[in-house]
């Protein structure tokens, strides 16, 4: 399987804080790739410069063996993204949300937009206006606004911030459908070790801008179960 996302020493330097430190990463085709880290530890920084939102200090961002760079803008075809908090207009319902995307996107199948409020469970919202939905279906629609052009990559930071623990099964499931079913290839962050484990092939852990430690996923739920027997 080829390399659909890589980093190769990435760096971004602040003044005299060095955000993200040399981080090399490489996440494969239909990979669930887990970033995980306490809050500060330079995952937002991270996907920030992959998303091109951001210019690396030094080092490079790959998708697809393509250079990230503010003119690669066909880059971003393939892609759906949340960063931090998903924004969306507050006056407008959620269908009407999803329809711009969807125009923005150049996406001439309306389908689309039925499908996607399906999948995210959001039926009963699509006509209520965003600034009424509650923290969780405001996730909810960032996730869907991230997927509604069935990409081949999603870059998600903290996807299941403010959604119940229903709603974060339904993601998790979601999300290793696409991978396992449609090839998609997901970079996820979380601060959460135990629910990022569910999910992951392999986990990224950085602390102070560093990458220092990858572990297969399978093998770190396997050790938190033996943990929760033994303090069980």
């Amino acid at each position: 399987m080829g390399e659909i996302i890589t980093t190769t020493n990435l760096t971004k330097i602040y003044g005299e804080v060095r955000a993200v430190d040399n981080i090399n990463l490489s996440v494969k085709k239909g990979e669930i790739f887990g970033f995980l880290g306490l809050n500060g530890a330079g995952k937002t920084t991270t996907i920030r410069m992959l998303l091109g939102m951001i210019t690396p200090t030094s080092g490079q961002c790959y998708l697809q063996g393509q250079k990230v760079s503010a003119g690669s803008t066909d880059t971003w075809r393939d892609v759906g993204y949340i960063v931090e908090t998903p924004y969306s207009y507050p006056e407008l319902t959620v269908r009407e949300n999803l329809e711009i995307v969807r125009k923005l996107r150049g996406i001439k199948d309306t389908n689309c937009v039925n499908w996607i409020i399906e999948k995210l469970k959001l039926e009963d919202y699509a006509s209520r206006k965003a600034k009424h939905l509650s923290l969780g279906n405001g996730q909810r629609l960032g996730i869907a606004k991230a997927m509604v052009h069935k990409p081949k990559i999603l870059i998600l930071d903290e996807p299941t911030n403010g959604l119940d623990p229903a709603g974060i099964v339904e993601v998790r499931g979601l999300l290793m459908d696409l991978a396992q079913n449609s090839g998609v290839t997901v970079l996820v962050s979380s601060h959460k070790l135990d629910e990022i484990s569910k999910i992951t092939t392999n986990i990224g852990i950085i602390h102070d801008g560093k990458l220092i430690k990858e572990i297969d996923g399978k093998q770190l739920e396997s050790q938190l179960k033996k943990s929760l027997i033994l303090d069980g």
